[in-house]
C-alpha cells in the first residue's frame, strides 16, 4: 500500500456545513463519498479527519489530499 493519498481532484469541495455537526474528511482519497470518508481506508495507515462546524456556512474541503490545513483547502492543489 502506498503511503501517498490519491488525488481526487485538484480543487476544493465546497460544502455547506451545519453548526455543531461533525464531518469526517477522507484523507486517503479512496472514498466514493468525497470529500468525506466511507471507510475505504481500512487496512491502510490513513484515518479520516474529524471536523466540527462552528457555524452554518460554506467551507472548502481539500480535494487533492495534500493540504497543510486538512481537512480544509490551503491551495496546495495549485502546486501539484
Amino acid at each position: 500500500m502506498s503511503d501517498a493519498p490519491i488525488i481526487c481532484q485538484k480543487a476544493p469541495y465546497p460544502v455547506e456545513v451545519t453548526e455543531g455537526k461533525s464531518y469526517f474528511w477522507c484523507a486517503c482519497g479512496k472514498s466514493s463519498k468525497q470529500p468525506f470518508c466511507d471507510g475505504s481506508h481500512k487496512g491502510s495507515d490513513f484515518a479520516p479527519v474529524k471536523f466540527t462546524a462552528e457555524a452554518d456556512k460554506k467551507m472548502f474541503f481539500c480535494g487533492c489530499k495534500h493540504s497543510g490545513k486538512s481537512p480544509l483547502c490551503d491551495g496546495s492543489h495549485s502546486k501539484l
